[in-house]
């Protein structure tokens, strides 16, 4: 029987279960990323880059980040969990994947998984489900994604 991984995440904390053939949910592996629950203004200590303008005034201008902070933790927490993934599917720990996380941070997912990972989703769904305790997304899973 192939063996299939469902991913429950969120730009902060993510769960990976495998499902066995009675569709029971065992946690494989728990991340918890928390400086993605800090506001940008707990993440910015620096004042916004600086450059000297050019022309006569040469009056100086700060810049905003092109990403905000807290995008740019969500990224590299996406990245780990990438990351993960690949050393997994090369370890062919598992067959098939489902994936269930918010619609922007499943984009970015999508990003960071490689093609021979991407191959192996079966099931993407735009939900954000991390924050269910075990029961609770075990329940979730048998009514909305194993089927």
């Amino acid at each position: 029987m192939p063996v299939t991984w469902i991913l429950a995440a969120d730009s902060s904390r993510a769960h990976i279960f495998e499902i066995d053939a009675q569709h029971h949910a065992t946690e494989v592996e728990h991340f918890s990323h928390e400086a993605t629950q800090l506001q940008n203004r707990e993440l910015n200590t620096d004042a916004y880059g600086r450059y000297a303008g050019g022309g006569q005034g040469k009056r100086g201008h700060t810049t905003q980040p092109a990403v905000e902070a807290t995008e740019h933790e969500a990224q590299r927490f996406s990245k780990e969990l990438g990351l993960y993934l690949e050393r997994a599917r090369q370890e062919h720990r598992f067959d098939r994947l489902k994936v269930v996380a918010p619609p922007k941070f499943l984009g970015l997912m999508r990003q960071q998984l490689s093609k021979s990972a991407q191959a192996l989703i079966d099931e993407e769904l735009p939900r954000d489900v991390s924050k269910l305790d075990a029961h609770a997304i075990e329940q979730y899973f048998e009514t909305h994604v194993l089927h």
